[in-house]
């Protein structure tokens, strides 16, 4: 009887022991979604309004009313609106429209950092906002010669402000700002 015990239990601790050498199992770490854009190419944009602006080849700009425009990049679901307004002896007022509408995102953004911009040699003199958190545009700016001129920016995403998931995205696209209110010039 001891000898069919010890037998039954040799036998249990094998098919243990057997079963229990498998190689252990490890979840598989999370992937991150890698967001990799081309190199941007630029070409001059001009037309009959006012001013001119280098444009990045990738995206598709649409004339809007009174030498406004909509700057589409469709892979991004983004889109940049400029409008342009002449200067009438309302400078001021110009300058306070369009710092309050940068600063209506202060209540979901978490930071708003200005880059003054002076261009002398074309007279372009300016603001560039960066929007740091949920906010529904992530970058803004205003240019002008204070006499005749006023343009302004601002960058769109056709997504829920998310700034974690936009800002690859979202750097692209404020390079490409950027760089269309350096190289604006007044005709």
């Amino acid at each position: 009887m001891n000898k069919i015990i010890i037998g039954c239990l040799s036998i249990l601790m094998l098919v243990i022991f057997a079963s229990s050498c498998k190689k252990e199992v490890l979840p598989k770490p999370a992937s991150q979604l890698r967001l990799d854009y081309p190199v941007a190419k630029y070409a001059t944009f001009s037309n009959h309004c006012p001013f001119q602006f280098d444009i990045n080849d990738d995206a598709i700009i649409k004339e809007d009313k009174n030498c406004g425009f909509s700057i589409t990049y469709p892979k991004m679901k983004a889109t940049i609106y400029i409008t342009y307004k002449t200067v009438n002896n309302n400078i001021d007022a110009l300058l306070r429209d369009a710092q309050k509408l940068t600063y209506e995102h202060v209540i979901k953004a978490d930071d708003i950092l200005e880059q003054p911009f002076i261009n002398k040699n074309q007279k372009v003199y300016g603001m560039f906002y960066r929007v740091d958190g949920n906010a529904a545009t992530n970058s803004q700016f205003y240019a002008t010669d204070s006499v005749k001129h006023f343009v302004t920016g601002s960058v769109y995403f056709y997504a829920k402000p998310n700034y974690d998931s936009v800002m690859p995205a979202a750097s692209y696209v404020r390079n490409d700002m950027q760089r269309l209110m350096e190289t604006l010039k007044w005709k």
